[in-house]
């Protein structure tokens, strides 16, 4: 599985990763970085350029990270071993669909 090995954090709401073999992304986490824990690196750049690396991701001051299968791959990571990463990648924030299952009456 790809990690994160380093990050730099660029314009905008773009970060540049380093990925464990080797690759360097551009990423746009823009549309994932709001509300809840990460309004607040919204609101101030120096905790969004405060980014580091937490293990196999990217994270901030505050125990706030992102899964690192989204930023690399913009979800799960593909079943092919040798799938690679796209260069520049928005990444799209995660919805989830909830469906009720009630008991027919």
């Amino acid at each position: 599985m790809l990690h994160v090995k380093a990050v730099e954090v660029l314009e905008g709401y773009w970060l540049r990763l380093t990925l464990s073999n080797g690759d360097v992304v551009d990423r746009d986490v823009q549309d994932l970085i709001r509300g809840g824990v990460f309004e607040p690196l919204r609101q101030r750049r120096d905790l969004f350029e405060a980014a580091f690396v937490d293990g196999t991701t990217v994270a901030w001051p505050g125990e706030v990270d992102i899964a690192p299968e989204t930023l690399i791959w913009d979800g799960p990571e593909p079943d092919e071993p040798a799938g690679r990463p796209k260069r520049r990648l928005r990444v799209r924030p995660v919805t989830y669909e909830h469906t009720s299952r009630l008991a027919p009456s």
